[in-house]
Formats: structure tokens, sequence, C-alpha cells
């Protein structure tokens, strides 16, 4: 129950005024969280309402009667605009392959990506197939995720609209984990789709050197807490079950962006998805859970020319240390994200008990009382030979505490000595192959 979602056809949600309350009490009914669920039912009818208000406005500012000439002028241009930068890319077919965790196997995501004049194609033939588990990706999710990462290289200054998405186009085979019909499960669909912008990024980066992001994180950390005697598999002793709190909240948390084209990766930082990072007060306020740490994860970004952004440690339990629920679907804890142009792939993804005890990736798991579970996020990918950067930068990062003196030796050929400062003169022996000017540090 409360798994998959509810599946509602088609049915007003108010008619001539006043609400479907027959609906809002059938989905109040098979929520966790029926007050948070209908309060967003209503503001998306408030910033629905909301935008036709304005938009009325404008076509009476303007004295518009409708709004088919114009918009016809949009999409068009916007088409236009979009394959005039596709046109300019070389012709060909590009392809890229990238393997994953998976749930309980690793899944492989294919690629070929053909630019033609009419357009940008990508087959994802030869990919996995479905997964038992709820994973797997519906086509109109395939292709938005897709077509997104295709239009962050290609055109990212044209308007998202019919006409500029019009000339990307997608294919997978159906039964493949990017492509399901019912009754296959996809409740957690962004665990495989968020990495379709890199597997894009693989095939383009042939065609445009230098213009390319390497790996990130990609896919949102973001388990779901419960809390509840009917939910935990372990009490201490004496514990009445019955009186543990019942609860169900969610925490969106992201590693590191990959290192960009001309700077730095982001760290901690949700791509592509956006998703901001929620305030661990936030979260500590609505559900009985602590924080015990959240930080960035030192030395977790691929070490490159371009460094990859930082993934972040978080360690959390029950609050006054009851038992707790999580539902995990954790990704790039086998899978690295990959640098690029010979940078180094960010560090694996990392999963366990503070008391040692181990602890899946994914699925369903108790935290036990007194305990906590602790997420090392996964770092991003960097750009370019790492001891080609700037030994001021790797300074830097190393008083920022983004990387150790050990990681800035070993990674990119900088020494700093025992006082914390840049030795200039055995940094530069170091990076020409002289291996004893490590022992300055």
């Amino acid at each position: 129950m409360f798994e998959e979602g509810l599946s509602i056809p088609i049915m007003p949600l108010a008619r001539e005024g006043s609400m479907n309350d027959d609906l809002l009490r059938l989905v109040r009914a098979n929520v966790r969280e029926p007050l948070q669920v209908e309060g967003d039912i209503y503001a998306t009818a408030a910033s629905n309402d909301e935008g036709i208000r304005r938009l009325i406005e404008m076509m009476d500012e303007f004295e518009i009667a409708n709004l088919d000439r114009l918009g016809d002028t949009i999409v068009e241009a916007s088409r236009e605009a979009t394959l005039a930068r596709i046109r300019a890319l070389a012709k060909g077919t590009y392809r890229n392959s990238m393997t994953m965790d998976g749930y309980d196997k690793p899944l492989v995501l294919n690629a070929a990506l053909t630019i033609s004049d009419d357009g940008i194609h990508v087959d994802f033939d030869g990919t996995s197939p479905a997964s038992s588990h709820g994973i797997n990706v519906v086509y109109n999710y395939c292709l938005a995720y897709t077509a997104f990462g295709v239009k962050c290289l290609v055109a990212p200054d044209v308007p998202n609209n019919a006409g500029s998405l019009a000339p990307i186009s997608v294919s997978a085979p159906e039964g493949c984990v990017l492509n399901v019909k019912r009754p296959w499960p996809v409740a957690a669909r962004h665990t495989v789709g968020h990495m379709l912008p890199d597997v894009v990024f693989g095939c383009l980066h042939q065609v445009m050197p230098g213009a390319v992001p390497a790996e990130g994180a990609s896919s949102l950390w973001n388990p779901q807490i419960f809390g509840g005697g009917s939910l935990v598999d372990e009490v201490e002793e004496g514990t009445d079950a019955n009186a543990l709190p019942e609860f169900s909240t969610v925490i969106f948390h992201c590693g590191g962006a990959g290192a960009r084209p001309t700077k730095d990766g982001l760290s901690a930082t949700a791509f592509p998805s956006g998703v901001r990072t929620i305030p661990v007060e936030a979260t500590e306020s609505v559900a009985p859970v602590v924080f015990y740490r959240r930080e960035l994860r030192e030395g977790s970004g691929g070490a490159g020319r371009l460094r990859g952004g930082l993934g972040q440690v978080i360690e959390l339990g029950g609050a006054g240390a009851a038992p707790i629920v999580l539902l995990c679907n954790f990704e790039r804890v086998h899978n690295p994200a990959r640098g690029r142009d010979g940078g180094g792939a960010g560090a694996s993804g990392a999963v366990a008990l503070r008391s040692g005890r181990p602890i899946r990736p994914k699925g369903r798991q108790t935290v036990p009382p007194r305990d906590a579970i602790r997420l090392e996020l996964p770092g991003g990918g960097g750009i370019g030979d790492p001891r080609t950067r700037d030994p001021q930068r790797v300074l830097d990062d190393v008083r920022d505490g983004l990387i150790t003196a050990r990681d800035a030796r070993r990674d990119y050929g900088v020494v700093i000595d025992v006082d914390g400062r840049l030795d200039l003169a055995a940094t530069e022996r170091l990076r020409n192959g002289d291996a004893s000017a490590a022992d300055t540090f």
C-alpha cells in the first residue's frame, strides 16, 4: 500500500466553482500525508488560476484576441533556431555506453546519437531489459531527460517549447529499462532517468570537444524515512512498539556535479533534476529525526585540470534514539562518475551504519535503535590532466578542506610543506617525474 501511487482516471477537480470532494476523499485515503498532498493539489490549482489571470492581462494589454498567430510564430522560430544549431555540428552517429549499479544487478544504458540536417535522434537499442524493481522508466520520461541533455549543449539559449524540442527524437526498445508499460513498476524512475543526460553528453563530447561537462553524481539520493511500530524491524527490549511515533517524510540530497568545460564542478548540487537540497532544520521540524552530521565529503571530487564537484557526508537517525526505516535507491556506489579528457573519476558513494553493521544501498531497511545511517554521496568527475591544474588552486582546495595535502601530491603533483605552504620548486620537479620531490611532504 502507498508504494506506486494512485491511478486516477481523468475527471473534474472542481465543478462550477466547487471542489470535487469525492475525488479529494479518495486521494486523502490513499496517501501517507493527506494534508500535505491535498495542499499540493490546491497549490497547483491556485498557480494555474494565477497563470490564467496574467495571460488574460497580457492579451488585454496588447489587444490580442487569441494566441494562435503568436504561438505559431514562437514555435516555428524556436524550431528553426534549434535546427540551425544542429546543422552546425558534424553529421554522423556517435555512441556511448554507461554501466549503472542497478537494483540487484548492473544495468547498461547504450546510446547511438545521430546528427542529420533534420535533427538529432537518440537510439537506446542494446539497453538492459526492464527490472522487476521500481527503477524502470516510461517512454515520455526517457524522452524528456534525453532531450534535456541534448538541448543543454546544442541549443541552450533557445526557449523551451514544442518547436525547439521537435528536432530531437528518441527511440528505445519496448521492454527495456527505458521504455516500459503497465504493469512494470516505475516509482523510482529517477534512479535511471537522471543518468540519461550523462549518457547523451558522452555522445556529444565526440562532436563538441571542450564543450561538455564530465559525468556527475546525477541521480538524487532521496531516501524516504518512516517511523512506527508496524514498520520497523527492531525495537529495544522493553519498548512498546505501538508507542513509536508514526511518520513519513522524504529528504532530497545530492552528490557532486561533473567538472564544467571552463569551471570546477558544483558541489552537492543536483543535476539534471535541479532539485534543491532540503535544510536539515526543515526536516527535523516536521519529523522525529536527528541529523548528526552534514558536510562536504573531502576528496570526493574527481581530480583534473578542472575538479569535479564534491559529494557530502550525512549521518541521521531517529530522535530519542528510536529506530527508523529508510527506503533507499542510491546510485554510483559501484560505478562512479567518469572524468573526461584525462580527468579522474569522482568518488563512489557509500552507505553504512555508524555501528559498522552493513546496510544495502537499495531497498527498505531499519536503522536500529541508538544507531544512525551514514551516507557518503558520490562526487563528480574531473576534466583534463590533474597535473596541469594551477598549483595555487590546488593549495586553495587544501586550505578550504576540499582535498588533503596527500591528495594534492598524489593526484595533482603539487607539493605542500609541513607548514601548509606551496613548494613550487618541488612541485615542478615532481610534475617532471622526479619522485624524490615528494619527500618534501
